[in-house]
């Protein structure tokens, strides 16, 4: 009676199986179930790979083994010495956990899910099951576990704290793209990965809430010169015959409100920054022009304001 190799009832979360009996004799019958593949394994090395189907063993459909035992003498004999792993192709889904650090040292603590397949049935016996000795599911688990736990450490310790936590998809994007290359060369397929949890200490916890609060405040300041940008070169004042107004310096630094400087004008001569209540510069001597038609200067401040003003929109002064 003709060798039955078979992988019988295997479970939802079975990954691989191996046959027991490494006496193989030609002409048995290797029968391989949908979404399984069988691999031919001896010397640590992955040889012919049985996709779906009952397939005969003879030296016609294992040609690599064949081309390894011709180097024995009698290989043709039966039966003959090798391993056959059996191996699922359905996607599994495995969880990790880890902990990190960012470029700033930041602790991180993180978990999640993936999900994986068997892409390439013959790498993934050589690299991970006769590679790694994981015979059994369980420890095919534990070594892929441990694998892209420390992939996403790696990863991880690329960013910052502030942009791991506001940036969490590009950052969990990124961090797929590299843990897909890294188990490809192992012949696997990453489906899918998922971030469910990521935490630091209290102390960079704390940071993170300045960082988060410093970050909202520049966006706010820089939203407010873009603003008083557009609305100096809508006001008449904008274009005076002496020179060009410069803008306040609202990019200053949260904090005590410093002390409001005068009024300055460009010489149009030098370019040099004088008050806008002189007639001549400072530097060059030429003569300022008056205000164009239609503005005055402060009496105080010396800001260009429209002549029906009543009041400075610099200092507040009353306009007569």
């Amino acid at each position: 009676m003709a060798q039955v190799i078979e992988w019988k009832n295997p479970g939802p979360e079975d990954i691989i199986w191996r046959y027991p009996v490494e006496d193989i004799t030609w002409g048995a019958q290797l029968i391989v179930h949908e979404y399984e593949a069988a691999v031919f394994f001896r010397d640590g090395k992955a040889y012919d790979v049985f996709g779906p189907g009952r397939h005969t063993l003879t030296t016609l459909n294992l040609p690599l083994l064949t081309a390894v035992l011709s180097r024995i003498a009698g290989y043709r004999e039966t039966p003959f010495k090798a391993t056959v792993i059996f191996v699922s192709t359905r996607v599994f889904a495995g969880k990790y956990g880890a902990r990190a650090q960012t470029t700033e040292l930041a602790p991180l603590q993180l978990h999640g899910t993936f999900w994986f397949k068997v892409e390439d049935p013959r790498l993934f016996v050589m690299e991970v099951v006769g590679g790694q000795n994981a015979y059994a599911t369980s420890d095919v688990n534990n070594y892929l576990r441990g694998f892209l736990n420390e992939k996403v450490i790696d990863e991880l310790s690329r960013y910052d704290l502030l942009t791991v936590f506001t940036k969490l998809d590009e950052t969990s994007l990124a961090t797929k793209t590299a843990i897909l290359d890294a188990f490809r060369r192992i012949g696997l397929d990453l489906t899918d990965l998922r971030f469910e949890g990521i935490d630091t200490t209290p102390e960079y916890r704390d940071r993170l809430f300045w960082l988060k609060q410093t970050q909202a405040a520049e966006v706010l300041r820089m939203e407010t010169v873009k603003k008083a940008a557009e609305e100096l070169g809508k006001s008449p004042g904008a274009a005076l015959g002496a020179g060009m107004v410069l803008i306040p310096q609202i990019m200053t630094p949260t904090g005590p409100a410093p002390t409001p400087a005068a009024a300055l004008i460009i010489c149009p001569s030098c370019s040099a920054r004088i008050p806008a209540t002189s007639k001549f510069c400072l530097e060059c001597g030429a003569k300022i022009a008056a205000p164009p038609a239609g503005t005055k200067n402060c009496p105080k401040c010396g800001h260009p304001v429209l002549a029906t003003a009543k009041f400075c929109p610099e200092c507040g002064q009353e306009l007569q």
